[in-house]
């Protein structure tokens, strides 16, 4: 079996650390390596936290890079309210072990890209994109040698989680976001419109816990912790698990629907920033640059991660 070769570019995160160890329990993904950004925590944790996930499995020989300690050129935005002030809240997890590789994820990504360029590496991320959009700047050639960037971020129908207009992953750096999706690289956008359809109700918490391995139980008790916020916020059943809904759709796109659209980030207005501009029904005429998901089986969903994490 060919194995998709990907990089997953994070901020971890609960939802973060669910989606990295779904594609580390997926044998038909090779992650290449795990690059860290600063955005839901400060840099200093989620690089931290990333391996702390890596060590609730097997899979410890993993490279984990350190990237950007703030976007290209704003101040930082974290979501401590949210995640907890480590970023893991939840679980009580040891410091961990693994060692942050030397170079950084900015030289990471355009080594592998290059060196994997007939196969093609699709990067995979879950935060924003500053990482990425800072390998462009200093290595342009990379674009064309990249399969695809399959991404959560940005929200139409269901509007913002950080502001009314704004999801958080690209209002914390909304240059970034525009110039990945002005790349002309293949982009696959999981947003909100989607991630609010796959909620973590309690029998599927349980579901997790009921696995009874490390990676279930730590799944569980970082869902205890995360959902209790947006249960509040929404007034649903349970909370959003965004950043799975990534990995899920490179193994299973049949769960998901969407269509091909153009998207542009508002990089100009206090009030908007970060906006993601979705022309749904192609009234611009502009380039359809995204594929844009907005439904997913929600029930196979939740049953697929569940029997993945049972394999770790």
């Amino acid at each position: 079996m060919k194995r998709k070769k990907i990089i997953i570019d994070t901020d971890p995160g609960q939802d973060d650390a669910v989606a990295i160890l779904l594609a580390l329990a997926s044998e038909e993904l090779q992650v290449l390596g795990i690059t860290c950004v600063a955005g839901n925590v400060p840099l200093r944790l989620t690089a931290e936290n990333a391996r702390k996930v890596l060590e609730l499995t097997k899979y410890t020989n993993v490279p984990v890079f350190a990237g950007a300690e703030h976007p290209i050129s704003r101040k930082l935005v974290t979501a401590e309210h949210v995640h907890g002030k480590t970023g893991l809240d939840g679980p009580i997890l040891d410091p961990p072990k693994i060692r942050l590789q030397e170079i950084g994820a900015v030289e990471f990504i355009i080594n592998t890209v290059f060196s994997h360029s007939k196969e093609k590496v699709t990067i995979c991320t879950l935060g924003p994109l500053t990482n990425i959009a800072l390998a462009f700047r200093k290595e342009p050639r990379i674009k064309k040698l990249i399969e695809q960037v399959v991404m959560m971020g940005g929200g139409f129908f269901e509007g913002g989680n950080i502001t009314p207009a704004a999801e958080f992953n690209i209002y914390v750096d909304p240059e970034a976001a525009a110039e990945v999706l002005g790349s002309g690289i293949p982009v696959v956008m999981l947003p909100l419109d989607v991630t609010h359809k796959a909620l973590t109700s309690r029998r599927r918490i349980e579901a997790f816990r009921d696995i009874g391995n490390k990676a279930g139980t730590a799944i569980a008790e970082m869902l205890d912790f995360f959902e209790r916020f947006d249960v509040e916020k929404y007034g649903s059943e349970g909370g959003p698990l965004h950043d799975p809904n990534v990995i899920a759709y490179l193994l299973r796109p049949d769960f998901y629907g969407g269509r091909k659209v153009n998207v542009e980030v508002e990089i100009n207005s206090d009030l908007t920033r970060g906006m993601t501009v979705v022309d749904w029904w192609n009234v611009t005429k502009k380039k359809k640059n995204v594929y844009y998901v907005n439904s997913i089986d929600d029930d196979e969903f939740f049953k697929f991660l569940t029997d993945r994490i049972g394999l770790l």
